[in-house]
């Protein structure tokens, strides 16, 4: 298959990419899921924008920067939060109907959540992850450029260090793409690629993304050689719903937003006790002060109480949240939600330029898969969304400028080689790696870190991959062993940076380093560069664990 543009991922960066690039030429949609299912899907709270006159560019910036810990990157925080309300009313456009404050010619109502100084959430009730996604779904629909391949996922992306180890300035062209239910592997070629495949939650044992978010975008682009930055910094959002048949259901920001408050199981409030913002406070601290409280105590979770405020507020404001606490038996109108911590969003990812440019030509990356530089050190609430449209417009204008002036054709790609790999009569040993990746993850690389489990972590990492390359290479690509390979890719990358990063910073606690260096610093990995050239650090790292 070809087309001019290939699109790895169907969210809100994706499909916004998509439809902008419709306009210059034929473009492919690859889609794990089925439309509109996509991490933007499951996005509540809302999208940070600057729109009422008590607000101001200035201080949406320096709110970024505040929950960045020092490593925003200014220039990039200026241009997402001035370009905001233009690719706002991009999606007011296309439909997007957010919430307003009484009849449809009323000022849209703006939610409040942590870190933000002023009202600047727009939402549609308490999934406007699901209104976009309906808006922008329709949309494509509409477009005869654009061709979606639901249930496909891409494996590997075609560089020219795949045609040729000699070319000096790499190329992208493509994927190699698993039609999942076919069970066949695609070659599909494109003049320019983006990754908009999305974060990589299912690295955690417990995780606030769907099931998609394997990491997928970051581990090619990484096995492709391109630079991928600040991995170490995985958001855990503070309020996911305590419940063995929940899944780590998210319990939205939006609800402190508005009074809500985190209680011992006693009763007793505490978060007072660790920031002056209280619950408003940076959801990097209010996920420590949950985990501190937890584990000092013995706790298996704390509670989160809105109930009161009045009830017929909280049925219109937060509809979702309520119908779905009912189905698990729990009325946030009348009682207090049991709530835990659970990985949300990976801050780190592929290094791009202002216009969503990665340094392999024709290779671009928009959301949660990329580095941009806006979050720094620690996401601030509802910006996710923001960044994903700002940058899918701007890498958008990039590629149609590059294919507008470039007139190089695509080489002859070679098809899918399985040389002589087999079907697996083994998969047990995928739900095996799977499992224990996830697992010491979430035990030695979560909320609070130190030398002895991160030496820990790395030896069974690197054991694990090294199984993982050789099963790889014994049998037939499956989704399954697509997504295990990608996980161990990125919790070795995790883990890596982790190690590096001797300071704590925003995300990123060491309990062995606790204090925060004087220079901010960016931690950038690349797959022609080991990540400990002499040993010596992580050898040291490891023998003063073992001390």
């Amino acid at each position: 298959m070809n087309a001019d543009y290939l699109v790895i991922g169907g969210g809100l960066a994706g499909l916004s990419f998509a439809l902008r690039v419709a306009k210059s030429g034929s473009v492919i949609v690859l889609n794990k899921g089925r439309l509109p299912e996509s991490a933007t899907a499951h996005a509540q709270g809302g999208i940070a924008s600057v729109w009422s006159e008590d607000d101001s560019f200035a201080s949406h910036v320096a709110d970024t920067e505040r929950a960045g810990a020092g490593l925003c990157k200014r220039e990039v925080v200026d241009m997402v939060v001035r370009e905001g309300p233009e690719r706002i009313q991009d999606l007011i456009d296309l439909g997007t109907q957010f919430s307003r404050d009484g009849d449809e010619d009323s000022e849209y109502d703006l939610g409040m959540e942590g870190g933000h100084r002023h009202r600047r959430i727009l939402h549609a009730t308490d999934a406007t992850g699901w209104e976009i996604m309906r808006a922008l779904t329709a949309a494509v629909a509409k477009e005869p450029n654009i061709q979606v391949l639901e249930r496909h996922m891409a494996i590997d992306l075609i560089t020219d260090a795949k045609l040729d180890p000699l070319i000096a300035e790499a190329s992208c062209w493509g994927a190699y793409v698993l039609d999942i239910e076919a069970a066949t592997v695609r070659t599909v070629s494109a003049r320019a690629t983006l990754l908009a495949a999305g974060g990589a939650g299912k690295v955690y044992l417990y995780t606030s993304n769907p099931d998609i978010a394997s990491g997928d975008g970051i581990a090619m682009a990484y096995r492709a050689g391109a630079p991928v930055a600040n991995m170490e910094f995985i958001q855990f959002h503070p309020t996911c719903l305590y419940h063995p048949r929940a899944k780590s259901f998210l319990i939205s920001e939006a609800l402190r937003g508005e009074g809500a408050i985190l209680k011992r199981p006693d009763g007793e409030p505490f978060m007072q006790a660790y920031h002056a913002d209280a619950e408003l406070a940076p959801r990097d601290v209010v996920a420590r002060a949950i985990d501190n409280e937890m584990k000092v105590r013995g706790y298996d979770h704390v509670l989160l109480d809105i109930s009161h405020h009045d009830a017929a507020f909280l049925k219109k404001r937060f509809p979702t949240i309520h119908e779905r606490c009912l189905s698990f038996g729990f009325d946030l109108t009348s009682e207090p939600l049991p709530v835990v911590p659970a990985e949300h969003y990976c801050c780190g990812g592929v290094m791009t330029t202002l216009d969503g440019a990665t340094p392999l030509k024709r290779l671009y990356a928009a959301g949660e898969v990329t580095m941009t530089g806006l979050h720094g050190a620690n996401r601030l609430a509802s910006n996710s969304l923001l960044e994903a449209v700002v940058f899918g417009t701007r890498a958008a204008r990039h590629a149609a400028d590059l294919l507008g002036s470039d007139t190089a054709e695509v080489p002859t790609l070679p098809p899918w080689n399985p040389g002589s790999a087999v079907d697996s009569d083994e998969s047990v040993v995928v739900t095996q790696n799977w499992d224990e990746i996830r697992r010491f993850m979430w035990n030695y690389v979560g909320i609070v870190r130190s030398n002895r489990r991160l030496a820990r972590a790395y030896r069974r990492i690197t054991a694990l991959n090294e199984e993982i390359r050789q099963y790889y290479w014994d049998f037939i690509v499956t989704g399954d062993l697509i997504e295990l390979r990608n996980l161990a890719t990125v919790a070795e990358l995790i883990i890596a940076s982790a190690i590096w990063r001797k300071e704590s910073r925003g995300l990123h606690y060491n309990i062995d380093y606790p204090e925060t260096a004087p220079q901010p610093v960016d931690t950038v990995l690349r797959r022609a560069e080991p990540f400990f050239p002499d040993g010596d650090f992580l050898s040291s790292l490891q023998m003063r664990s073992a001390k």
